[in-house]
């Protein structure tokens, strides 16, 4: 695989799993542009450091990799982010939404500001930088989106108590996937998302992981990014150096909306008596 004449954005690039993707990229022969605000664990702050050490390291292991600032907290900012970056290299081929925030607040503590902070990096700035790529890209009849949600969110069993804010933005880049993915087929725009494990700063890790490390998830997002991927759509949950792709699928047969080829009821009452019918499924798909 071969990233040779691409030019890849990656944000929250400067550390974690953004560095492991930024750095599995650039082996691949891409052009990186790494973006990272430089906030602290709290995400709060700016500093413009970590995103140049992080270039210059990919630079001293023989990648190209320029650090690219800029605020992806508004629409304009993440409009004026993308423009740069197409002035620096003149393209842009890629864009690997990593960047991320996460703060525990139970439902009775959640405040409107962290909510829309969370909201504002994990749901609106990847729509605004798609939005923002989409003209480049379609001119170009080649791009590839990749958008990041969580485990947290998709499934019952893995969600922590505290992150509803968190599961919100997460599961409304999911549905952004589904459309931009639609939206973006018939121009040659690839857009699909990546569900990660590994242990970072967003764990509470300082320092090097003791296991499930960041570059185990690279190689997954490299593939999401690259020309080899044509099918948008798809949640690629990757950790420890495994990969599984999912998504919902709808029933066969189904003519949506008016025959779901489900349990019948009329009445709240049928419903009821017929709710392990209906979540029959569900369990069965538990295994």
């Amino acid at each position: 695989m071969s990233f040779a004449n691409r030019v890849v954005l990656v944000t929250g690039g400067a550390r974690g799993l953004g560095l492991a993707y930024a750095r599995c990229l650039a082996e691949l022969g891409a052009t990186v542009l790494i973006h990272d605000a430089g906030a602290g664990s709290d995400g709060q702050g700016k500093d413009a450091r970590p995103a140049e050490e992080a270039a210059a390291l990919l630079r001293s292991e023989g990648g190209d990799a320029m650090a690219i600032a800029g605020s992806i907290e508004s629409r304009n900012g993440c409009h004026a982010l993308i423009a740069a970056g197409i002035a620096a290299k003149g393209r842009l081929d890629g864009l690997i939404h990593n960047a991320g925030w996460v703060a525990y607040q139970q439902v009775e503590d959640i405040d409107e500001e962290a909510f829309d902070h969370v909201m504002a990096i994990a749901a609106k700035a990847p729509l605004w930088l798609a939005q923002a790529a989409w003209p480049v890209m379609k001119e170009a009849g080649y791009g590839r989106i990749v958008l990041t949600t969580s485990c947290r969110a998709l499934y019952p069993q893995y969600v922590h108590k505290g992150l509803a804010a968190y599961a919100a933005a997460k599961m409304a880049a999911v549905g952004i996937v589904n459309v931009l993915a639609a939206e973006g087929a018939p121009h040659g725009i690839v857009v699909n998302a990546v569900s990660p494990v590994a242990k970072t700063r967003m764990w509470g890790i300082d320092g090097e992981p003791d296991e499930l490390f960041p570059a185990a998830v690279a190689p997954g997002v490299a593939y999401l990014a690259s020309e080899a991927c044509t099918e948008g759509g798809w949640i690629l949950r990757a950790a420890n150096g495994q990969f599984h792709a999912a998504r919902a699928v709808e029933a066969l047969d189904v003519d949506y909306p008016r025959d779901l080829r489900a349990v019948k009821a009329s009445t709240a009452e049928e419903v009821a008596a017929q709710w392990p019918r209906i979540a029959a499924a569900s369990v069965e798909a538990r295994g």
